[in-house]
This record gives C-alpha cells, sequence and structure tokens, in this order.
C-alpha cells in the first residue's frame, strides 16, 4: 500500500506539472499509469481517473476564481450551457456503456480514444493558439452547436475518465473564438459539471473503487496533481508549449498502445 502510495504522489505531481505547463489536467497521462503501473483493471481505472480529475478541477478552478476575473464567460453563456446541456446525457451514456463492456473491448477502445487525443496533441502543436470564431454569431446557433458538442466530449470524458479540457479548450479558441484564457477557464467549468454526473453515475452502477483504493491511490494522486499543476503553471514559458504538445503526444500514443492495446 505504501509503494502505491508513493507512486501516486510522484506520477500525480509530475503529470499535473507537464498539463499545468500547457494547460490541461493531464488525467489523459494518468490512466496509462493506473493501469500499467499501478495494475488497475480499466474499468476500475476510468472512474479512478475520474476522482483525482475532479479534486484538481476545484483546485485549479478556485485558483482561477482568485487570480482571474470571470466576467469574459458572460460571452460564451450559449456555448456553456448547449456543452452542458449536451454533456449530461452523454455522460450517464458512457458510464453505463463501460460498466458493460468487458475488459477486452474496454482496453481496445481506450487505446483508440487515446491516440487520437495523442494525434490532437500533435496537430495542436503546429497550429496558432489565436481565436478562430468559425461557429455563427447567432446564440441559438451557437447553443445548438455546443449541444452538438457537449454530445462527444461528455461520452469521451466518461469513457476515459478525463475532465474533458483536451477537446474543450480547441471547441472554444477554434469554434467558439475565445481566447487562450477564458478558453480554459470555461473548459474547467463546464467539466465540473459533467465529471460528477459520470461519477455519480458509476457509484449508481457499482463501479466506484473501493476505499482501501481511495486511500492508496486517489488522495495521494489527487494531492500530487494539484501541487504539480500549480508548479507547471507557475512555470508556464519555460518551453515553448507547441515543444510539450509535440513530445506528450507522441507519448501518449506510444504509452496507450503498449499498455492497452496489447493488454490481451
Amino acid at each position: 500500500m505504501a509503494r502505491r502510495a508513493i507512486v501516486s504522489v510522484f506520477s500525480g505531481g509530475t503529470i499535473g506539472a507537464l498539463g499545468g505547463l500547457i494547460g490541461l489536467g493531464g488525467a489523459e497521462f494518468r490512466l496509462p499509469v493506473l493501469v500499467g503501473v499501478l495494475k488497475m483493471s480499466p474499468k476500475a481505472a476510468v472512474p479512478m481517473n475520474l476522482f483525482v480529475s475532479l479534486v484538481t478541477l476545484v483546485a485549479a478552478f478556485v485558483g482561477r476564481s482568485a487570480s482571474l476575473s470571470l466576467t469574459p464567460l458572460q460571452s460564451l453563456l450559449p456555448e456553456l450551457v448547449g456543452l452542458i446541456i449536451g454533456g449530461i446525457p452523454s455522460a450517464l451514456w458512457g458510464a453505463g456503456v463501460l460498466a458493460r463492456m468487458s475488459d477486452h473491448r474496454l482496453s481496445r477502445l481506450l487505446a483508440g480514444l487515446l491516440v487520437a487525443i495523442g494525434l490532437l496533441l500533435v496537430v495542436e502543436a503546429f497550429l496558432p493558439n489565436e481565436p478562430a470564431g468559425l461557429a455563427p454569431a447567432e446564440a441559438l446557433a451557437r447553443l445548438a452547436v455546443g449541444i452538438a458538442l457537449g454530445l462527444i466530449i461528455g461520452a469521451a470524458a466518461a469513457l476515459l475518465g478525463i475532465a474533458g479540457g483536451e477537446l474543450l479548450i480547441p471547441a472554444f479558441i477554434f469554434i467558439f473564438g475565445a481566447d487562450v484564457t477564458t478558453a480554459g477557464t470555461a473548459s474547467i467549468l463546464v467539466s465540473i459539471v459533467l465529471v460528477p454526473t459520470a461519477l455519480w453515475r458509476y457509484v449508481r452502477l457499482g463501479a466506484f473503487p473501493a476505499n482501501t483504493d481511495l486511500r492508496a491511490i486517489a488522495a495521494p494522486m489527487g494531492v500530487g496533481s494539484v501541487i504539480g499543476a500549480i508548479a507547471g503553471g507557475l512555470a508556464a514559458g519555460i518551453l515553448a508549449p507547441w515543444i510539450l504538445k509535440l513530445a506528450l503526444g507522441l507519448i501518449l500514443i506510444a504509452s496507450s498502445i503498449k499498455v492497452f492495446a496489447t493488454r490481451h
């Protein structure tokens, strides 16, 4: 138990720091660690990852609320509401799908989704972080686009145990025209609704981790993730974000294939 706690703190801190450097929570990198290093089953690792993500999200939102104004979020109200409306039912659906899957099929699915996110990080490394604003200007149209995106992102978050920032932040920047800072805050706000929704569904399905795993893994990994994310945020700018995204995207692809695609 002591070994698992030490590994959890160290891995949580390292992943949190790397995530903080590029503005992500790092949940996609925790999943291979939970399965490959800490030897959890995929079905147990996903809700565990969600629990740690929730701890990190709350800490990040408190920090941002204290240092940044939430006023810019008012202009994103239609898309925020749409993402939540679409994300809640899809998060519930995704949790239900995962609970019915065998470990073999789930491992293959997780490998494919994580590789896709790794490829997204690699592509993002070569894209400018300038707002694009591809969505229509009308509030109802932006609401509809938000609902459509929420259906996809909510399911991915529930199936992977992630907060969804990997998908939400690019959506806010490139589709809804938000700046990077506002996109990060908006992403956290949406995730704070979707993650507990998926967790509630896992609890109802009896798929939530045991208390011993929460004490040995979730608590130390959550502490490490929060400390690492704060440290990474303070150190942002030391390395160019595109270099980190490229490197981490390639690492995620390789680790996901090794841990999940070859698990069986």
